[in-house]
């Protein structure tokens, strides 16, 4: 039976594990394709295969101590050998395991089966927020409830000493209740630190010269490849806002190059000209949130969240002129097998 880890424990800790996990993997994975449906890991039951991506496969599956279903994230064979896929595969479940948070999915358990290391996940029904987003731009009022609960989630994180790095519409999922969970924490960045400091500017280090992430979401800073802190997310949550407000992804180009040039030299295009049924404030807030200047941008999660709540109170109470756009049967048809949800974990 598989023994699940402790986690959140010395470097030195860290490293053993790492080395007993790149020893154990040295042999072929016994989760292949969906050979396993079916069959049991653990005390997990396979139910079906979700998804595959760069990390690791996930599959549904039932605990059957507990009777509920679980998302079971694998690392992939390939990856078995390389220190520094299992090394974020770890760091991943650490990050995941100091967050509790309703807009934050939930890690059960960490630990290995047989040769395969795995994690055993919150199971979140319902589509992703760029699936909502689909060809039409979010009413204000979804757009204004899902945003306050993405950002009261990140506050959290931040405040845990986490930071996302690759926060997208693809990595939110909502349920057909209207929670918004952030599924993928797979390049977090952890401050190893007891006490998580308060100074910004040299919080959530990252190594010089080190570019991860999806690149129209990146901040300037993050495109670089420079130091990190909490402001970085910010900036990814701003593109995040200004797709949900205008359908539109405010960074594009036909290369790679191209993109990166748009993020650090070139301003999007207005969301309220795209828009025109927002509110301006709205468009204040997410023009402050993608400043190319992290000085210029919001400072902590706690101030966009502030900002977000009292538009949703104007908004509410009429003060803003706002129409809203229909979004009708959203949640109108069961959800297919192999949603979204798993594309994102599988990262």
């Amino acid at each position: 039976r598989g023994r699940g880890f402790a986690l959140g424990g010395r470097c030195g800790e860290d490293s053993a594990i790492l080395r007993a996990t790149v020893s154990l993997n040295r042999t072929q994975s016994v989760l292949v394709g969906y050979a396993m449906i079916g069959s049991m890991f653990g005390v997990y039951r396979i139910e079906e295969k979700l998804g595959e991506g760069g990390m690791g496969v996930v599959y549904l599956a039932t605990d059957t101590n507990l009777d509920r279903k679980v998302a079971l994230k694998t690392l992939l064979t390939h990856a078995a050998d390389d220190e520094e896929r299992i090394s974020r595969f770890l760091r991943e479940a650490k990050a995941a395991s100091r967050l509790q948070h309703p807009a934050i999915v939930t890690l059960y358990q960490f630990g290995v089966e047989g040769q395969t290391q795995y994690m055993a996940m919150e199971f979140v029904e319902g589509k992703t927020l760029r699936k909502i987003i689909g060809s039409e731009p979010m009413g204000v009022n979804q757009l204004l409830e899902i945003a306050i609960q993405i950002a009261d989630g990140l506050a959290v994180a931040h405040e845990k000493g986490v930071i996302n790095r690759d926060l997208k519409t693809e990595n939110v999922m909502v349920t057909p209740r209207g929670q918004g969970k952030i599924l993928d924490f797979g390049l977090a960045k952890l401050k190893e630190t007891a006490a998580v400091s308060d100074d910004q500017e040299t919080a959530f280090r990252t190594e010089f010269g080190m570019v991860v992430g999806t690149v129209s979401t990146m901040s300037p800073e993050q495109a670089l490849g420079k130091q990190l802190d909490a402001r970085s997310d910010l900036f990814s949550f701003g593109v995040v806002l200004y797709e949900m407000a205008t359908r539109m992804q405010p960074f594009r180009g036909e290369t790679t190059a191209a993109v990166f040039d748009f993020i650090l030299r070139r301003a999007p295009a207005s969301p309220l000209r795209l828009n025109p049924n927002i509110p301006a404030k709205l468009e204040e807030i997410i023009t402050k949130s993608l400043e190319k200047d992290p000085r210029l941008r919001y400072q902590h999660a706690s101030g966009l969240l502030s900002d977000l709540h009292r538009l949703k109170r104007d908004t509410t109470s009429g003060r803003s002129a706002v129409t809203e756009v229909a979004e009708p049967g959203v949640f109108d048809t069961p959800r297919p097998s192999g949603s979204g949800f798993s594309e994102a974990l599988a990262q």
